[in-house]
């Protein structure tokens, strides 16, 4: 039968071919998992019990559950804070970075260093520079200079700020060496040209090196805003005593999910969540790249 087949239909069976491992794998482990949880966010599940059909309780029980909205604005908080804080530091360190070409190298490898650094590591290293003296170091710091000590991680105002920063501060890393590639495909053309008109630098970097970004800027922006949607190990480590505490006032929407689910054992709800947070990431993922896409 293949020998009858003509060669554009023998190079679509060849494509099918190679295709069949990627198309399996993603409908066995992405596919598959996304529906089943759909499904269970509709149904009672004790994780060891038989499942029953609940309909939308699961949903309307999240619409009334005050913990639930606090938990979706922090995750919003943690998104509107931390994207552009990350964006802009990690942009000026890989503008001023480009451009320097004494221990280039070294220092690229130094501010990449904490990407590849444990989570769960660098949180409680975080946690030992946010505790009391004279044990912390921020602390030690504020008092040597005698500064009242900040209550950085049992406060419902300072601890989602303290959480954030070293979630930012690890991803700062990834985001220069993107930046760094982008600022290298821009061809030189183009500054030499500016540089023959007498066009300032400020102009420059507007009309020019941003504009030219808006690719590495898109894929930043998107990934960044994913991350921090997605925000878990940071928070669960540094507040590991109270998980999401005070008050739930560094609690995610992950995080949530995760105690719902494998601490009391409420599958259904922690299904219906997931469903939500589902949702969430890909409108706001669309959102990004309808705004940020090319005219």
């Amino acid at each position: 039968m293949y020998r009858n087949l003509t060669i554009k239909q023998k190079q679509i069976v060849w494509a099918w071919a190679f295709l069949a491992i990627p198309v399996l794998f993603y409908g066995v482990i992405r596919f598959y998992p996304t529906g089943n949880a759909i499904l269970i966010s509709f149904q009672n599940w004790n994780l060891l019990g038989t499942r029953s059909w609940a309909g939308f309780d699961n949903y309307v029980k999240l619409w009334n559950d005050p913990v639930f909205w606090k938990v979706f604005a922090n995750t919003f908080i943690y998104l509107l804070l931390g994207t552009p804080i990350s964006l802009v530091i990690s942009f000026v360190i890989a503008y001023h970075l480009d451009q320097l070409r004494f221990m280039h190298g070294f220092l690229r490898m130094l501010y990449f260093l904490p990407f590849m650094t444990s989570a769960v590591a660098m949180a409680w290293v975080w946690r030992w520079f946010y505790q009391p003296v004279p044990t912390g170091l921020f602390n030690n710091l504020l008092a040597s200079v005698g500064i009242g000590q900040i209550s950085f991680l049992n406060s419902t105002t300072n601890a989602l700020p303290a959480v954030l920063a070293p979630a930012v501060w690890a991803g700062l890393g990834f985001q220069i060496i993107i930046f760094m590639a982008g600022l290298r495909a821009i061809p030189k053309s183009y500054y030499e040209a500016a540089k023959i008109d007498g066009v300032g630098w400020w102009t420059v970097l507007w009309e020019i090196t941003l504009p030219l970004l808006k690719p590495t800027i898109v894929f930043i922006v998107v990934f960044s805003s994913i991350g921090f949607l997605r925000i878990f190990d940071h928070v669960f480590n540094m507040t590991t005593n109270n998980p999401g505490g005070p008050l739930n006032a560094t609690k995610p929407l992950v995080l949530m999910i995760y105690d719902t689910a494998f601490t009391g054992f409420d599958m259904g709800y922690a299904a219906a969540q997931t469903v939500v947070l589902f949702v969430v990431l890909l409108t706001v993922s669309l959102l990004q790249l309808r705004i940020l896409r090319d005219k």
